[in-house]
């Protein structure tokens, strides 16, 4: 009897530590993805893109609604494709190629951004969300957040938490630039703030080269 208590003891005490690892590990994700979507955005095209809109529209909320929904969609692609690439390549070729993607990631990062007048030209008959809507999700295709978002969900295995803690960074740097417009622009240290999210991509991509696993696994 006392055995089979020991047991049940030991059960439930692995069980709560499975519970407790699983938690944390979809807060790492979401905090993760959260804070270095939200520096890499702050200069991206995109945000260029909200500013512009901002400035043509004056229309704040249905923006901000155009932006949510185009990034939700954007990053949901980008993250069933992280999910589905960690299901068909080998746990070493992944460790590869997420490693060198964070650390490609972070060199990008650096690099300035723009916008050409062509891409906020798009579907300027749809009305206020339907211009932001469409002008977003095209101008994320093949961004660097839209990139980071498939690296984040293959690497931590969770797309949902990913793609939350993604589309809630863009918000972060996004929904700011909506309201403020480009006085906002003007007092960020873009250089510093781009150098930020680079170091943390590029840690990542060392950390994971280095087999790393979870980023805070010794907290």
């Amino acid at each position: 009897m006392k055995g089979h208590y020991l047991a049940s003891f030991w059960q439930l005490r692995l069980e709560r530590g499975y519970i407790s690892g699983f938690a944390h590990s979809r807060m790492e994700a979401l905090l993760i993805s959260t804070g270095v979507v939200a520096l890499a955005e702050i200069g991206d095209k995109t945000q260029l893109l909200a500013f512009i809109l901002a400035a043509r529209f004056k229309k704040p909320l249905p923006i901000i609604a155009g932006i949510l929904v185009a990034t939700l969609f954007n990053h949901g692609l980008a993250g069933a494709l992280g999910a589905w690439i960690t299901s068909v390549v080998s746990p070493e070729v992944m460790r590869w190629v997420l490693g060198l993607s964070f650390i490609g990631m972070a060199a990008w990062t650096m690099i300035p951004d723009k916008i050409e007048e062509e891409e906020t030209q798009v579907a300027k008959q749809l009305g206020v969300f339907g211009a932001t809507l469409v002008t977003f999700f095209l101008a994320e295709m093949g961004d660097k957040t839209q990139i980071a978002t498939i690296a984040l969900a293959a690497h931590y295995g969770e797309p949902l938490w990913v793609i939350a803690g993604t589309t809630l960074g863009m918000l972060v740097a996004d929904v700011p630039a909506v309201f403020v417009g480009n006085q906002f622009a003007a007092k960020i240290p873009m250089k510093l703030v781009h150098s930020i999210a680079a170091g943390i991509f590029a840690v990542m991509g060392v950390l994971t080269l280095l087999k790393v696993e979870k980023l805070f696994q010794s907290l």
